[in-house]
């Protein structure tokens, strides 16, 4: 079973080690804050105090990672859970040893901070003092940092509430499959049910489960709006325009970039219409529900990878990428990054996690589905664009922007779709299966993303304006977003208005919308090296190595695509039609319609 589990002995060879490195923490912390009120003294001391900062930053982030992934192999062990809970703990108690450097490095006067950005001795982290000081109207006085971070542990308390809710007090219970055998329902097998092609055994999983969220849906809406307070409250703490502006600043991200692809989404939604209409063509249903959406048009050619062979052919369809590439994916397996095992009480989902010190280890439920197989293809691009950028960046420098996280993953996932249909020329069957996979994944990627973005945005908005995120409240504009982007071809079951209570990712600020971006943009990419052009390949692996080095939207430019444009999205949506239009081609050369 080593093989399909992860090693995180290579993070820390026992816990009496990371104890040691937990243990160092404080005095970290207390060699940053030696410098506090010496800044302006001199470039060499200014230079010594971000040294020590990122010490302390490198070490947390060792420490706390070890912890994470620990818990997540099983929320259910309390020593687990504790350790995280004590690092959380410790770092928000640490944290007025860090609070004052951003206001003293504001409150340095012009004329001396430019001498400062002019030294030799910085030039290295001139970029990033520069992007502090883009923040200087955002940031506080000492004494009000210092007491934000004291406060860090406690906000987090509607996370961590969901994530234990969710994850391991929850139970589904069982389902009937279609040979009356009970099979155990939870977040790993939930796809499995939903692309079973019997339509009664997907309508009870689906009722099952949601069945759970209705008898909690109160608990999971007050954990829901205490995270969209801590976001309005903090963004009107540091004087943002609102909380959606804040959450963008970090990648320096223009607000119109994401009201925009609200916006070419939205005008798009009659390709996604048109999809629907097929689907139901193909299902003979008058109308589709919720359940209906991932079963298979072509049943009979569903095909299950265990998780060596699933592993194979990511390793084959990422030829494109070179074998520099290539090479370091090896280690992927040789190393042990992954947990793909799927077991009771381990975190739900999909990650790829780590550090600069660490593997970049993929967290993943692998279950022998298709699904899996891309989703295994989309955590490893995640693993890699990290190793790539910590193996070519300082430190300083190696954590890339979270706006372009999800291209790598998903140009992944596109090279394996790419590579499927050249493996199968002449099956129209399966071909047609594999155009309904992409087709899904695009919906599911850029529009199902896009809904939940602009789902964000509206319980923001409703926060701003002192309205309680109720469940009824939720219930009724989730419902009604799902109308308006499933349009009137499908007759939503209501259970789906519970759908906010599991989402994860409503907890993360603002980030589901990089899903869309970054599958637009990897788009784009993944024809380029299709085409086989050495120049865009060469291009794309600078985009992965080049971390923080550079403006976020500087870095896509110089590998190729202006996301600061609607281009990259139109181009996206255009090609969701073009693979409908595949999709319904070879289905008539299978005759099934």
């Amino acid at each position: 079973m080593s093989e399909v589990t992860w090693d995180l002995e290579a993070l820390y060879a026992d816990t009496a080690a990371w104890e040691a490195d937990f243990a160092q923490l404080r005095s970290k912390a207390e060699a940053f804050a030696a410098f506090k009120g010496k800044l302006s003294e001199s470039p060499a001391v200014l230079k010594a105090a971000i040294e020590a900062s990122d010490d302390f930053d490198r070490l947390a982030e060792k420490v706390y990672c070890y912890a994470h992934l620990r818990s997540d192999e099983d929320t259910s062990i309390g020593a687990n859970r504790a350790r995280v809970d004590r690092v959380s703990s410790l770092l928000s108690q640490l944290s007025p040893l860090e609070a004052w450097f951003s206001p003293e490095l504001m409150a340095i006067p012009d004329d001396r901070m430019q001498e400062l950005l002019n030294a030799p001795e910085l030039a290295f982290y001139r970029r990033s003092l520069l992007e502090l000081l883009r923040e200087k109207p955002h940031i506080l006085s000492e004494a009000e940092e210092r007491l934000i971070g004291l406060l860090g542990d406690v906000l987090g308390t509607p996370d961590e509430t969901f994530s234990t809710l969710n994850d391991t007090d929850l139970e589904f219970g069982k389902v009937k499959d279609e040979n009356g055998k009970l099979q155990s329902l939870n977040h790993g097998s939930w796809h499995r049910f939903m692309e079973n092609p019997d339509r009664e055994v997907r309508k009870k999983a689906f009722h099952k489960l949601y069945r759970q969220y209705r008898l909690h849906r109160n608990t999971f809406a007050a954990t829901l709006d205490g995270t969209v307070k801590r976001h309005v409250t903090m963004a009107n703490i540091r004087r943002y325009d609102s909380a959606l502006q804040a959450s963008l600043s970090n990648d320096n991200v223009p607000v119109a970039i994401y009201e925009n692809l609200l916006a070419a989404v939205r005008k798009n939604l009659p390709a996604l219409h048109d999809y629907f209409d097929l689907r139901a063509q193909v299902l003979k249903l008058d109308d589709l529900d919720m359940y209906d959406l991932y079963a298979p048009l072509l049943p009979d050619c569903r095909k299950e990878y265990d998780f060596n062979s699933g592993a194979q052919l990511v390793r084959e369809a990422l030829a494109p990428l070179g074998t520099e590439y290539g090479k370091l994916l090896q280690q992927a397996w040789s190393q042990r990054w992954i947990d793909a095992v799927c077991r009771k009480g381990k975190r739900s989902g999909a990650y790829s996690g780590g550090c600069y010190d660490s593997y970049p280890y993929v967290l993943i439920s692998y279950d022998n589905t298709l699904n899996d197989v891309f989703t295994l293809a989309h955590e490893l691009g995640h693993s890699m664009h990290s190793l790539f950028s910590n193996t070519h960046q300082h430190y300083h420098y190696a954590d890339y922007a979270i706006f372009v996280a999800e291209v790598a993953s998903t140009c992944n996932e596109l090279l394996l779709s790419d590579h499927l249909l050249k493996q199968n020329p002449d099956d129209h069957a399966f071909r047609a299966y594999l155009y309904a996979h992409q087709a899904d994944e695009i919906r599911a990627t850029i529009y199902r993303q896009t809904m939940f973005a602009e789902f964000e945005k509206l319980i923001h908005d409703a926060g701003s304006e002192n309205i309680p995120l109720t469940a009824d409240y939720l219930s009724e504009k989730y419902y009604e977003l799902n109308t308006a982007y499933h349009g009137k071809n499908i007759s939503a079951d209501r259970d789906i208005e519970l759908e906010w209570a599991r989402i994860p990712h409503f907890y993360y600020n603002f980030y589901v919308y990089k899903y869309a971006t970054g599958m637009s943009a990897a788009l784009k990419l993944s024809r380029g090296l299709l085409a086989g052009d050495k120049d865009k390949q060469n291009a794309y692996l600078g985009f992965l190595k080049a971390g923080d080095s550079k403006d976020v939207l500087d870095i896509m430019r110089d590998a190729g695509v202006d996301l600061a444009t609607p281009e990259p999205v139109d181009s996206a949506l255009e090609f969701f039609a073009g693979t409908v239009a595949n999709l319904r081609r070879e289905l008539t050369l299978t005759g099934v319609i």
